[in-house]
């Protein structure tokens, strides 16, 4: 259970003390990852069914006395499973020093003194400073300060979100701008993106691997079932000993366990692992690599998997007497390149590209973007006139003209398929006119729509999953080639297993729906993939 907020928080934060004790209580500030002692580790890869299957083989070909094929299949098997665990291991090794190299920092009041202390080390009730490029170390209720914060990571959702006082900033998100303090809520597991990741951990699903040596032997144990059965019976009609037939019954079940099967897989994909590790791919565990090649339908991200996670300027509307050059000249004149907003530097890269220069323009102040207002604006001059260039929501920027146009319609058109609309306005303070629109999106990645219908040929089902609006998911979905049936998650029932193989696109998607819409494509059969 989350710590209620500390409504007397010391100025002081936390003592050494209550933050050990809290530590104590609530645990380091990570998810927990299942970490087995080395034994048990290697003991797990002989307890399992295809291992099973092997060592009963064993024991049948004791009975019969076949001593050396015994120590045979006994060879591949401690072969087979000291393979996976190796390459396992090292996989699992690569990971822990990535993680080494790359600590998460953050800084916390403690006896009264800022320090920079691990992430892990974080209580709820710790109070801490954050901003522009640090990552939320926890849930943290901010007091004071304002910060825009990617949350891409966390919902798909490709915008930012602006937080201030009063409201949460979530574990797991980018500050993209401004700085903030506040109180730490939640830490580790508890965390809004700790829940999910603990919802993934604790999922268990059969593997794909084993389920086809299932099969295999299944059908193989079938068939010379069969065939005992019809030995046994010719001995009885033969008059044959039962005792003498025995051995050639157990030789036949013997011969239904493909003893090499499960060491020819591992190899297989212990060379494969090699092969993706020299092309930057990391395989923690042997049989995803078959789970990958057996793949039915791909569960895609939409936010920097199929669109750059990066915002670019796609429409310009400007209004008489204004052109598009000079509608991009006051939205540049506006935006501030050091604060790394990422609708400023779009604006920035499209005037760039297009060689539009202040022309006389010189900016004298410059008011980043204020959540209040919705509006970012700058004092500009030229030679002794003295005008002010805004740019926000439309509504805001037509709250501060006189005589402002009618934009409504240009303003829907461009929202339909999902972008983000701006305003942009200049002219001197008493005199500001509706200069245009401005339309930006989150494109899709130059290689999306080649790399969906290469997977399409190979049969592989590509839904999308975003936290976006529908608008904008739809939009997305049918540039790159993925079907237009979208749908909310929240319009779904609990079990509507049919709706969610119906549906090619969901919108408005938490973290725990996407775990849940796998579970579902899993429970029909679907060997299913999820970035």
């Amino acid at each position: 259970m989350d710590v209620e907020r500390n409504e007397t928080l010391s100025p002081h934060g936390l003592t050494r003390d209550e933050a050990e004790i809290r530590l104590g209580q609530y645990g380091p500030n990570a998810v927990r990852e299942a970490k087995p002692h080395l034994f048990l580790a290697i003991a797990r890869k002989f307890w399992a069914p295809v291992p099973w299957m092997l060592e009963a083989t064993i024991v049948l070909e004791l009975i019969l006395g076949k001593r050396p094929e015994a120590v045979i299949i006994g060879f591949l098997l401690v072969f087979n499973a000291a393979l996976g665990f190796v390459q396992e291991n090292r996989a699992q090794n690569a990971l822990a020093l990535l993680r080494r190299r790359l600590p998460v920092k953050a800084r916390v009041l403690r006896e009264g003194q800022w320090q920079l202390l691990p992430a892990e080390d974080l209580v709820p009730g710790d109070f801490i400073h954050v901003r522009m490029g640090d990552i939320m170390p926890a849930d943290v209720l901010l007091a004071d300060g304002h910060i825009q914060v990617d949350q891409s990571t966390l919902t798909g959702e490709s915008l930012p979100l602006e937080a201030g006082s009063g409201q949460t900033a979530f574990a797991g998100s980018l500050v993209i701008r401004g700085e903030a303090s506040g109180e730490v809520t939640a830490t580790g597991a508890r965390t809004y993106f700790g829940k999910t990741a603990e919802l993934v951990r604790t999922a268990k699903t059969v593997g794909h691997l084993q389920a086809v040596i299932f099969t295999i032997v299944k059908y193989l144990v079938m068939l010379d079932g069969t065939l005992v059965l019809i030995l046994l019976l010719y001995s009885r009609l033969a008059h044959l000993p039962m005792m003498e037939m025995l051995p050639f019954a157990l030789m036949l079940l013997v011969a239904s366990v493909p003893v090499a099967l499960p060491a020819t897989f591992t190899l297989a994909t212990a060379l494969g692992s090699m092969e993706l590790a020299g092309n930057g791919v990391l395989v923690t565990r042997l049989s995803a690599i078959e789970e990958a090649a057996a793949m039915e339908v791909l569960c895609s991200d939409k936010t920097g998997t199929i669109t750059q996670n990066r915002l670019a300027l796609t429409g310009l509307q400007p209004y008489s007497p204004y052109g598009e050059n000079d509608l991009l000249r006051f939205a540049m004149l506006a935006s501030d390149a050091a604060s790394q907003d990422p609708i400023d530097l779009a604006i920035l890269a499209t005037a760039g590209s297009r060689n539009i220069a202040p022309a006389g323009w010189r900016t004298l102040e410059l008011i980043p973007f204020e959540p209040a207002t919705k509006l970012s604006e700058a004092v500009i001059s030229q030679g002794a006139e003295r005008w002010r260039a805004i740019k926000g929501a439309p509504d805001s920027v037509a709250g501060r003209i006189k005589t402002a146009r009618d934009y409504s319609a240009d303003v829907e058109r461009l929202a339909a398929p999902g972008y983000r609309v701006l305003g942009v306005a200049a002219g001197p303070d008493d005199d500001l006119r509706f200069v245009g629109l401005l339309a930006l999106e989150d494109p899709p990645r130059n290689d999306s729509k080649e790399l969906i219908g290469s997977l399409h040929d190979l049969g592989v089902r590509v839904i999308m999953i975003t936290g976006d609006a529908l608008p904008t998911a739809r939009a997305v979905a049918s540039r790159v080639g993925i079907g237009g049936r979208a749908v909310e998650p929240r319009a779904l029932e609990k079990e509507a297993a049919a709706e969610v193989l119906q549906s090619d696109v969901f919108a408005g998607a938490y973290p725990e729906d996407k775990f849940h819409i796998v579970q579902a494509l899993q429970r029909a059969g679907l060997v299913t993939g999820m970035t």
